[in-house]
């Protein structure tokens, strides 16, 4: 297998509780992440890792595969990647690809440009993102042409070697980027973010962005 899609979500979110299930814009959080990652055609499999038996009902009903996630990697100090390591070890994929739940907003195609970016070149890493200004401490007068920036990772998107997470990294020294529009930037972790990312969806489903998760027939 050479790209392994993995969602995870596990059970005791504390910012926003039972986030990954709560409904928004009328399908739980964690279907439109489903849904993005079924619309690729370069994924081989896609899985989402649950310890909770309510969210791995839920995935079911909108099509996505299960993978048990054992309750010591489901607590609060555990970090993606140690969940991407687990299954790639339980899976024997070449590559992972993962979805942050909490990321609802993609636009049609975004997973595939990622792959193939990365398959562009010799990158260990490609994710997506924003340039993120960074400016002078208040009362530093400045130029707006002279603002750097940084890149920061919006857990749309993130494709990793294998052997890169399996060493103990989910980037790598040699980490790609793609930019996306502010609209797929939006990151749930607390109930004002969970508004905004209501208010984007409901925007983008107006443009006509064809993203509506669909529940497997009975």
């Amino acid at each position: 297998m050479n790209f392994l899609g993995i969602i995870p979500a596990r059970g005791g979110s504390k910012g926003v509780p039972r986030k990954n299930i709560k409904m928004i814009c009328g399908h739980p959080l964690i279907a439109w992440t489903i849904r993005a990652a079924q619309d690729s055609k370069l994924l081989d499999r896609l899985v989402v890792s649950t310890e909770d038996d309510e969210i791995a009902e839920v995935s079911r009903a909108y099509g996505a595969e299960v993978l048990a996630r054992p309750a010591e990697l489901a607590a609060d100090d555990i970090i993606s990647r140690d969940v991407i390591a687990h299954a790639l070890k339980a899976t024997g994929a070449a590559h992972s690809v993962l979805f942050q739940a909490t990321s609802p907003v993609r636009s049609p195609g975004l997973t595939d440009r990622v792959i193939t970016a990365f398959t562009s070149g010799e990158w260990e890493s490609m994710a997506t993102g924003f340039n993120y200004a960074l400016y002078p401490p208040h009362g530093v007068e400045h130029r707006r042409q002279d603002i750097s920036s940084v890149f920061v990772n919006d857990g749309s998107v993130i494709v990793s070697t294998a052997a890169t997470v399996l060493a103990g990294s989910l980037f790598g020294k040699r980490a790609g980027t793609l930019v996306t529009t502010r609209e797929e930037n939006v990151d749930i972790d607390e109930p004002f973010d969970f508004w905004l990312a209501e208010q984007v969806l409901g925007k983008v489903l107006a443009e006509g962005w064809d993203i509506v998760p669909q529940k497997v027939a009975a």
